[in-house]
C-alpha cells in the first residue's frame, strides 16, 4: 500500500491541498477559499471536513496517510503546533491547529513557517534538484525566506532564521514594515520596486513615460516597470539596475555566508524569469567570493502554487521518518 502525506498550504485568501506521494508526485490538488470572517474560528473545521471529504472521493483511508504538513503565515511553534498573530486569517490569539486535526483526523501533524514550507517545496521537487544545501527568497508584497543547510531547515534560537527580507541594504532608506529602514524588502520585493521608482522618477520626467506615468499618480506595479524596461524605458532600467544590485549583493552576502549550491528566487516578481536574474546575477558574481561566485546557482523557482504544498508534505514525511 503506497504511503501518501498531506500537504496544505494556507493562504489569506485560499487554502490549497494535496496528496502527495513520497516520490513527490502529486496524485490530488484542491483548494477551498479560507473562511476569514469570525476571527478565523472556521478556518481549521473547513480544513479537517475538506480532508474528510476528499479521503472519502479518493477512496483513501487515514491509515494510508503518513502524516499532515502545513505550511501557515503568523509566529508558528513548531513543537506544539500553534499559530499566534496570523492577522490575515483572523487570527490574533494562539490558535491550537495541532491538537485540532490530530484529534479529528488520527494523523500526525507538522506545522512550519509558510516561507520555510515552500523552501522544502523548491528544493525537494524544484529549482533546488533536490540538493541538501539550499536557500529560498520569496520575492512578493515582502521578501521571504528559507535556509536549507545539510537537507535541514534551519530555524535559528528563536524559530526566525531566514528573514532575509530585514537584510539592510541601505543606510537610512525606505521605511520598512519591522519598524527599521533600509531592508531588502523595501527595494526588491513587488512593493519595494514601485518604492525605488517612485523615488528615481524625477530625474527621468524628460525621457521616460514611467516617470510620466508616476508623476500623473497612475498606478503603477512591479510587472509595470519590467515590461517598461523591456521596452527600454530608461527610469525602469535604471530601477532594475538597482534593484538588481541590492539583491544581487545580499544573494552573494548569503552565499559567502551559507554557502549554498542554489539560491532560488520565487514569489510574483521572479514571474520576470531570466530578465530579472540578467540584473541580479552580475551583482551576484561581482560581490560573492570567487570560489563562489563561480559554483553558486541563481535560479527562478519552478513550482510556482505547488511549493507549498510539495513543501508541507515533504515536512510531513520528514516527521513521519519515512522521507526519502
Amino acid at each position: 500500500m503506497e504511503k501518501i502525506a498531506i500537504g496544505i498550504d494556507l493562504g489569506g485568501t485560499t487554502i490549497k491541498f494535496a496528496f502527495v506521494t513520497e516520490e513527490g508526485r502529486i496524485i490530488a490538488h484542491w483548494a477551498v477559499l479560507t473562511p476569514i470572517h469570525n476571527n478565523g474560528r472556521s478556518i481549521i473545521p473547513t480544513i479537517i471536513d475538506s480532508i474528510q471529504e476528499k479521503l472519502i472521493e479518493e477512496s483513501l483511508s487515514s491509515e494510508q496517510v503518513s502524516a499532515i504538513g502545513m505550511g501557515s503565515p503568523g509566529s508558528v511553534n513548531r513543537e506544539k503546533g500553534t499559530v499566534t498573530g496570523a492577522y490575515n486569517l483572523g487570527w490574533v490569539d494562539t490558535v491550537q491547529i495541532k491538537e485540532e486535526i490530530e484529534r479529528a483526523l488520527n494523523i500526525p501533524f507538522a506545522l512550519d513557517n509558510d516561507a520555510n514550507v515552500a523552501a522544502l517545496g523548491e528544493q525537494w521537487m524544484g529549482a533546488g534538484q533536490n540538493e541538501p544545501d539550499v536557500v529560498f527568497l520569496t520575492l512578493g508584497t515582502g521578501v521571504g525566506g528559507g535556509v536549507i543547510i545539510g537537507g535541514e531547515l534551519v530555524h535559528g534560537f528563536l524559530d526566525t532564521a531566514g528573514e532575509i527580507g530585514h537584510m539592510k541594504v541601505e543606510e537610512g532608506g525606505f521605511s520598512c514594515t519591522c519598524g527599521q529602514k533600509g531592508c531588502l524588502e523595501t527595494v526588491a520585493s513587488a512593493t519595494g520596486i514601485v518604492n525605488v521608482a517612485r523615488k528615481e522618477a524625477p530625474h527621468y520626467l524628460e525621457s521616460s513615460a514611467l516617470a510620466k506615468a508616476i508623476l500623473e499618480e497612475k498606478v503603477i506595479t512591479a510587472k509595470y516597470v519590467f515590461e517598461s524596461a523591456r521596452s527600454q524605458d530608461p527610469l525602469a532600467e535604471h530601477v532594475l539596475k538597482k534593484v538588481g544590485n541590492y539583491l544581487g549583493t545580499a544573494c552573494a552576502n548569503i552565499a559567502n555566508i551559507l554557502n549554498p549550491s542554489t539560491i532560488v528566487l520565487g514569489g510574483g516578481v521572479s514571474r520576470a524569469g531570466d530578465f530579472l536574474l540578467s540584473f541580479v546575477v552580475p551583482h551576484f558574481e561581482r560581490n560573492a567570493f570567487p570560489t563562489i561566485a563561480k559554483h553558486t546557482a541563481i535560479k527562478i523557482a519552478t513550482l510556482e502554487n505547488d511549493a507549498g504544498v510539495l513543501g508541507a508534505a515533504s515536512l510531513a514525511f520528514e516527521s513521519a521518518e519515512i522521507k526519502k
